[in-house]
C-alpha cells in the first residue's frame, strides 16, 4: 500500500472518496462508500461498496488478514450501525480493533443516522466528522434524494458536431471511438438510461456498457413509448446484457403486452404521457423502483421537451471539431441545444472531440 508522508486526515479522506467513485451507479439502492485504512502514517488496507451493494466497503476492507488493532479508519459516510441484509459495519470496526473512525458526512437512513458515535464510544472508540466543503453532501446528493423520497437526479447526454447537427446520414456516428468509449463509462455511474421508442427505434441503438470490465455495470433501461410503437426486431431484445427493461405507454395493446412480457419486459400503463406535470410524475415514480441516478439518451425532440420544462439537471456535451454541413439532419430543432453556454470542459483527450458537463440553469 501507499505511504503518504504526511498523516493528513483529509488527504485519507479524499482517498476514500476516489474509491467511493468506482462502483457509483452500480451499488442499487445502497450508497458507494470508499474508505482508507491508516496506521502509523501508512495505508494498510482499503476498500468500496461491491457491485450491487454488499458487501460494504468498512467490509471489504476489514475482512483481510491485517493487525488492524489501533489503526484509524475514514469512510465517505458514517457507518451503518443497524442490521439489514448485512450485519452493521460496526461490528466488524469493533472487532478488528480500529481505534479511531473519521468520515464526512451522517448517513441518511433513518436506521443509522447520527447512531454510529454512541454504538462506537461505548467501545471507546474515537468518531469524528472531518469537514470537506460539502463534498460529501454533493457526491451523496443522489441517495439523499433517495432515501428522503424525492425525484431522483437526472442527467443526459448528447453528441453533437461542431455546426450542432446530432444525426449524420454519412455515418452512423457523430463523435469518435474515444467520445463513445467515454459514453460507456459515464453510463455505468447511472441506475438507468431512460430513452424513448422512437430513438430506439431509429439507431438500433443498445444503450449499454460494451467495454471490458464494465458489462456488468450496464444499467437497466427505462423507455417511453407512449403508443407502443417500440420494434420487435431490435438488439436490445437480442442482447445478452444482464438488465431489467420497462416500457411506459398509455396504449393498451394486449397483444404487444403480452409479447413484451414473455420477453421478460416490464410495461407499465399509464394514463397521460403528455405534459411536464406527467413527466414530473414519470420521474418521481423511479425512485420506488430503486433508482437514484438517471441519464438520458434520446433525440432532440425529447430532449428539448425535458430541457425546456427543467427536468434535467446536467447535460453532458460531446461535440467534435467537425462540421456536418450538408451531410447533418436534425437543424431545425437544435436550436436550445445551441443556447447552453458551453464553459465547462472536462479533463479528457478525446482527440478531435471534446466533452462539456453543463447545468441547465444556464439555458
Amino acid at each position: 500500500m501507499a505511504n503518504l508522508k504526511r498523516n493528513n486526515s483529509l488527504e485519507y479522506l479524499n482517498l476514500a472518496f476516489e474509491l467511493a467513485k468506482i462502483n457509483l451507479g452500480s451499488t442499487k439502492e445502497n450508497p458507494s462508500v470508499g474508505c482508507v485504512v491508516e496506521k502509523n502514517g501508512s495505508i494498510i488496507s482499503s476498500g468500496f461498496t461491491s457491485i450491487n451493494g454488499r458487501p460494504h466497503a468498512e467490509s471489504n476492507a476489514l475482512k483481510k488478514n491485517i493487525n488492524f488493532k489501533n489503526a484509524n479508519i475514514y469512510i465517505t459516510l458514517e457507518p451503518c450501525s443497524h442490521y439489514g441484509k448485512t450485519p452493521p459495519c460496526t461490528n466488524i470496526i469493533k472487532k478488528k480493533g480500529i481505534k479511531k473512525v473519521f468520515y464526512s458526512i451522517n448517513d441518511f437512513d433513518k436506521r443509522s443516522k447520527n447512531k454510529s458515535q454512541k454504538v462506537l464510544l461505548r467501545k471507546k472508540i474515537s468518531i469524528s466528522k472531518l469537514n470537506l466543503k460539502n463534498k460529501g453532501l454533493k457526491f451523496y446528493e443522489s441517495y439523499y434524494r433517495f432515501k428522503t423520497n424525492k425525484p431522483p437526479i437526472v442527467d443526459a447526454k448528447i453528441a453533437v458536431s461542431n455546426d450542432y447537427f446530432t444525426k449524420n446520414i454519412k455515418n452512423r456516428w457523430i463523435t469518435n471511438e474515444s467520445s463513445r468509449r467515454l459514453t460507456h463509462l459515464l453510463r455505468s455511474k447511472y441506475n438507468v438510461i431512460v430513452s424513448t421508442s422512437k430513438t430506439i427505434n431509429e439507431d438500433n441503438s443498445i444503450l449499454d456498457c460494451r467495454i471490458n470490465g464494465l458489462t456488468d455495470k450496464s444499467p437497466d433501461l427505462i423507455i417511453f413509448d407512449r403508443n407502443l410503437q417500440i420494434k420487435k426486431n431490435l438488439s436490445i431484445f437480442k442482447t445478452k446484457v444482464k438488465r431489467k427493461i420497462f416500457i411506459f405507454t398509455t396504449k393498451k395493446n394486449m397483444k404487444k403486452i403480452r409479447w413484451l412480457k414473455k420477453n421478460k419486459i416490464k410495461v407499465f400503463l399509464k394514463k397521460n404521457m403528455n405534459t411536464f406535470s406527467d413527466y414530473k410524475i414519470l420521474f418521481k415514480s423511479f425512485t420506488n423502483l430503486g433508482y437514484s441516478r438517471v441519464l438520458v439518451e434520446s433525440g432532440l425532440t425529447f430532449m428539448n421537451f425535458l430541457i425546456n420544462n427543467k427536468l434535467i439537471n446536467e447535460i453532458y456535451i460531446f461535440k467534435t471539431r467537425f462540421d456536418l454541413n450538408k451531410y447533418g439532419l436534425n437543424s431545425s430543432s437544435n436550436k436550445l441545444i445551441k443556447k447552453i453556454k458551453l464553459k465547462n470542459k472536462l479533463k479528457v483527450n478525446l482527440g478531435d472531440d471534446a466533452v462539456y458537463k453543463e447545468k441547465i440553469s444556464n439555458v
